[in-house]
């Protein structure tokens, strides 16, 4: 499925369609919160930003010790996982916002959306309000460099979006940038103009959403896959995922060169 676009700023809630039709119902007064409970479908929806993982185009800075096309085979392991992952959050919408043409990668029950803007910074900004736009419900944006994320830590970024104890939910990436970026309400000036791939992206990013007055949740800060150190890092954390599983079947035969370069 293919979105229609953002093409002006979001008016506040309540403006766009019926949001309150939406809301996940049952919401306690006290307690926990219904989007802690097993099984609670979360008004909100959940997108990954990504890039097809074709040699040559992904995962570039795994190029030495990997070969172009090792380097994608990972990219699409990380991918799957990430994927995986959001398929098992019990949320609204999921989407992938994609430069290039979905594969078999691609499971059952994604919108697509395609990406568009120059910089990464209007990457996010537009895939952001252009899936907020075609539904009213906060957005929770990540890439596909975390594939040890999981369903828990994807709730725990939405929830707060949904029972409004949140304006904005944030985590930090090992390497200064970020991870993931949610918000209850998209504007794209709450991105746009930040300097990405950067060693204080993440910083600069999360002072940007405080200097607008957004109360915002951080999720606990993960290591995003760039380079084989990383790689190595994340796999060890996720034993059983499709990423550790194809980097073990790399690791023999580049072996030597994995370790000269950590």
């Amino acid at each position: 499925m293919t979105a229609d676009v953002y093409t002006g700023k979001h008016r506040r809630e309540g403006a766009l369609g019926t949001p309150g039709a939406l809301k996940a119902p049952g919401i306690p007064a006290q307690g926990k919160p219904a989007w802690s409970k097993a099984g609670r479908l979360l008004a909100a929806q959940i997108v990954v930003i990504a890039k097809e993982p074709y040699p040559g185009r992904v995962k570039t800075r795994l190029t030495p010790p990997f070969t172009p096309v090792q380097a994608a085979e990972l990219a699409a392991a990380s991918l799957s996982d990430t994927l995986a992952a959001v398929a098992e959050t019990t949320v609204a919408r999921r989407v992938v916002a994609l430069e290039g043409t979905p594969g078999r990668w691609l499971p059952s029950g994604f919108d697509v959306i395609g990406q568009r803007g120059a910089g990464l910074d209007e990457r996010i900004a537009w895939a952001l309000a252009d899936a907020r736009v075609t539904l009213p419900l906060p957005v929770v944006l990540i890439g596909m460099d975390t594939p040890q994320v999981t369903p828990g830590l994807l709730a725990a970024a939405a929830g707060p979006l949904v029972d409004k104890t949140a304006d904005a939910t944030f985590g930090m990436a090992e390497d200064g940038g970020f991870w993931l970026l949610g918000l209850r309400e998209v504007d794209p000036g709450l991105i746009l103009g930040v300097p990405m791939s950067q060693p204080d992206t993440g910083p600069k990013q999360l002072a940007r959403l405080e200097q607008a007055g957004l109360r915002v949740t951080m999720l606990p800060q993960l290591t995003d896959v760039d380079t084989v150190r990383e790689a190595e890092l994340v796999a060890a954390l996720t034993p059983g995922s499709r990423f550790a599983a194809c980097l073990a079947r790399m690791r023999a035969p580049a072996g030597q060169a994995i370790a000269a370069a950590q």
